[in-house]
C-alpha cells in the first residue's frame, strides 16, 4: 500500500509561505539598501527598506552570502514578484520562544541594563525589551532611600546601566508584550529553603550595612548543613524597632560597620526579614504609669522640632510627641532644641509607648 503523500501532487511541496511564517534560506546578494535571500524550492526572498537597515543593527558584517538566516514572512509576492521578510521580526519570535523555555526551565540569564525610570531598569534579551522593577531589586542592590524622593532613587538606579546582572523571567506575554525581570528571585529559592531554619523570636547578629530615614539594614548570615559556606541576607530594622524611645534619626541608634545582635520580628514568603534591636532591650516604659499620670504638669527638655512638631524627653528614653499646632511649627516655633519647658500630660499610653504633651505658658 503506497502513502498518502506519494499520491499528493508536486505543486503541494511547492506552496509558498505564508504570511508571518518563519522560513529558512541562503543569502545570495545584496542591493544598494536590500538582501536577497534563496529559499528554494519556493522562490527569492528579499529584506529592504526598513526592515534592510534593521536586519543591519541585527548581524551588522555576518550579512553576507552564503550566510544561511531564519527571516519573517511580511509580504508573499510584492512588485518584482519577490517574497519580503523581515529579520528583526523573525528574530524577535523566535526570541519570545527563547523566553518561554527560560522561564519554564527557571533558568538564570545575564543582562545589562540599557536605561532606568524611577520605577526599575530596561534591558534587554534575546531582541525583546524587558523591564526589571524596583520591587525586584536583590536585597542588596535595592535603594535604600525613603520611597517618595524618586530623584535619588533614579540616581540609584543609574548605576547598573551597563552593568551585567543576573536574574530570572518572573513574567512574560507576547501578546502584551510585556517581559518582566527579577533579580532577587535568583536567590529566593535558595534563601527561602534556608529561612525555613529560622523562625520569629531567633536572634542572628550581623552588620549594619546601611542607613535610610525609615531604618536601618543589617547583613547577616544564614547557616547551610554540612560543609556549604553560608549565605549572606540583608535584614531591616524600621526606625520604630530601633529603640523604645521615639527617634528622628536611625545613626542616633546605630552606625554603618557596627556588629550587632536582633532578634526576627517576621520572615515574609518572598524572603524579607524584618529584626528588632529594641526586643533586646530593656522596655523603660514599664511601670512608666506609676511616676507620670495624665493632667500632671512635668518639665521635659526639647530633643527635635520637625513639621509635626516636637519630640520632648521627659526621663530617660521615654519621649513624648507635642504637635505642631501648639509650638507654631518649626520655622516659627515658640520652643527651641536642647531646651527644657513645662509641659501638661494630655495622655499616656505605656502599652502603646505613646505620650502626647501640651506647652504650658
Amino acid at each position: 500500500m503506497k502513502k498518502e503523500t506519494e499520491n499528493k501532487p508536486l505543486d503541494d511541496f511547492l506552496l509558498p509561505p505564508k504570511k508571518g511564517e518563519i522560513v529558512e534560506g541562503m543569502i545570495i546578494g545584496a542591493g544598494l539598501a536590500s538582501i536577497y535571500v534563496d529559499l528554494s524550492p519556493v522562490g527569492i526572498g528579499v529584506i529592504m527598506g526598513r526592515e534592510y537597515y534593521l536586519a543591519k543593527n541585527v548581524l551588522g558584517k555576518n550579512l553576507v552570502p552564503g550566510k544561511m538566516i531564519s527571516a519573517k514572512v511580511v509580504e508573499i509576492d510584492n512588485e518584482e514578484n519577490l517574497i519580503e521578510l523581515s529579520l528583526k521580526e523573525a528574530q524577535r519570535e523566535m526570541g519570545w520562544e527563547r523566553l518561554k523555555k527560560v522561564k519554564e526551565d527557571f533558568e538564570t540569564i545575564a543582562i545589562k541594563p540599557s536605561g532606568a525610570n524611577k520605577g526599575g531598569l530596561l534591558a534587554e534579551f534575546c531582541q525583546v525589551r524587558g523591564f526589571l522593577p524596583l520591587s525586584q531589586l536583590s536585597v542588596e542592590n535595592y535603594p535604600r532611600i525613603e520611597e517618595g524622593n524618586t530623584a535619588q532613587i533614579l540616581m540609584h538606579l543609574q548605576q547598573f546601566i551597563g552593568k551585567e546582572m543576573q536574574v530570572k523571567i518572573l513574567d512574560l506575554d507576547p501578546h502584551e508584550n510585556k517581559l518582566i525581570f527579577s533579580e532577587k528571585a535568583v536567590e529566593s529559592k535558595t534563601i527561602q529553603e534556608l529561612l525555613k531554619n529560622y523562625k520569629p523570636g531567633d536572634i542572628i547578629e550581623g552588620k549594619i550595612t546601611g542607613v535610610a530615614d525609615f531604618g536601618a539594614f543589617i547583613r547577616f548570615s544564614l547557616a547551610k548543613s554540612g560543609k556549604d559556606s553560608a549565605t549572606d541576607i540583608e535584614g531591616l530594622i524600621h526606625i520604630s524597632e530601633l529603640d523604645w524611645q521615639l527617634i528622628h534619626d536611625p545613626l542616633e541608634i546605630v552606625k554603618i560597620g557596627e556588629k550587632i545582635k536582633a532578634k526576627i520580628v517576621d520572615i515574609s514568603k518572598d524572603g524579607r526579614v524584618s529584626l528588632s534591636l529594641k526586643a533586646l532591650k530593656k522596655d523603660p516604659w514599664q511601670g512608666i504609669e506609676k511616676k507620670f499620670k495624665a493632667g500632671e504638669v512635668i518639665e521635659g527638655k526639647v530633643i527635635k522640632i520637625n513639621q509635626f512638631g516636637a519630640f520632648v524627653e521627659i526621663a530617660p528614653k521615654i519621649r513624648g510627641l507635642i504637635h505642631a499646632s501648639e509650638i507654631g511649627g518649626p520655622k516659627e516655633t515658640k520652643i527651641k532644641e536642647k531646651e527644657a519647658y513645662r509641659f501638661k500630660i494630655i495622655h499616656l499610653d505605656p502599652k502603646e509607648h505613646r505620650l502626647t504633651l501640651k506647652l504650658v505658658k
